[in-house]
């Protein structure tokens, strides 16, 4: 991994609920699959490791403790593979469960989590409680990576707020329907944009109980070009961040330097 490129593979896949030893053995050939490729990071969907659309019950019989033992087994697997893994989980905290997303590095050590703040229909309000710490900015290997889930990267300001705080890549596991098709094809490229940064959006495909999603997992650049795009089958989608684009952008689309914050509330 070198400073000057991250190459991110974006994984999109079917959700399978309640099968988190499978979700485990898919991830690890995934994960597998996506370091031949030379990929630094690999990002999977929402809540992958135990589904996204299920019954509270669920939520919680599958919820990870902090440091329990799908952490840890996800850190064997990044170790074992040799590539940084950024997942989703459901994750239990003293009697609390929250929609979470890890991240580990190719060692197998654990170097951020963030828990959904923003929570989207009855899916979640119903499973979990909704987070209330702000998203992180963690580096890897010398970049500096934005955590957010799903509904979030909607929100501009949970956006702009990363890019302040020094992100340069927005990661986003998702679980988007293709009634909201709108938000890869609109929200993402001006999020994007408007902010000089990069967004890797990974996002399900298929069926899942009565959910259908969308695909279209993308990266996009800090331009707002999309640099590519699955349609709405699985893939796995190698996407390059590059130092010099970054910084070229950033000179030709100053919003962060001229923003007049004397103005926000």
């Amino acid at each position: 991994m070198t400073t000057d490129r991250l190459r991110i593979a974006l994984w999109q896949c079917h959700s399978v609920a309640d099968d988190v030893e499978g979700n485990l053995d898919r991830l690890e050939q995934a994960a597998a699959e996506a370091a031949a490729l030379d990929a630094d990071l690999l990002i999977t969907p929402e809540m992958y490791l135990t589904g996204y659309n299920i019954a509270p019950s669920t939520a919680r019989r599958l919820a990870d403790p902090v440091d329990g033992r799908l952490g840890n087994a996800v850190g064997d697997v990044a170790r074992r593979t040799r590539i940084a893994i950024l997942y989703g989980c459901a994750e239990l905290d003293d009697s609390a469960v929250y929609n979470t997303v890890r991240l580990v590095d190719a060692n197998g050590i654990s170097l951020a989590s963030h828990r959904k703040t923003h929570l989207f229909g009855d899916v979640d309000r119903d499973a979990v409680t909704a987070g209330i710490a702000p998203p992180p900015v963690i580096d890897i290997g010398g970049w500096s990576l934005g955590l957010l889930i799903c509904y979030e990267v909607e929100f501009p300001e949970l956006v702009r707020d990363l890019a302040v705080r020094g992100a340069e890549v927005i990661c986003v596991p998702t679980a988007n329907m293709p009634e909201f098709d709108a938000v890869q094809t609109v929200l993402l490229p001006a999020r994007a944009l408007e902010n000089t940064v990069y967004v890797a959006y990974a996002n399900y495909c298929g069926v899942e109980g009565d959910l259908a999603y969308g695909g279209l997992s993308e990266g996009i650049g800090p331009d707002g070009r999309v640099l590519a795009r699955a349609e709405r089958e699985p893939e796995l989608l190698v996407v390059d961040v590059e130092r010099k684009v970054l910084d070229d952008a950033r000179e030709r689309f100053t919003y962060l330097d001229d923003r007049r914050s004397d103005l926000l509330s």
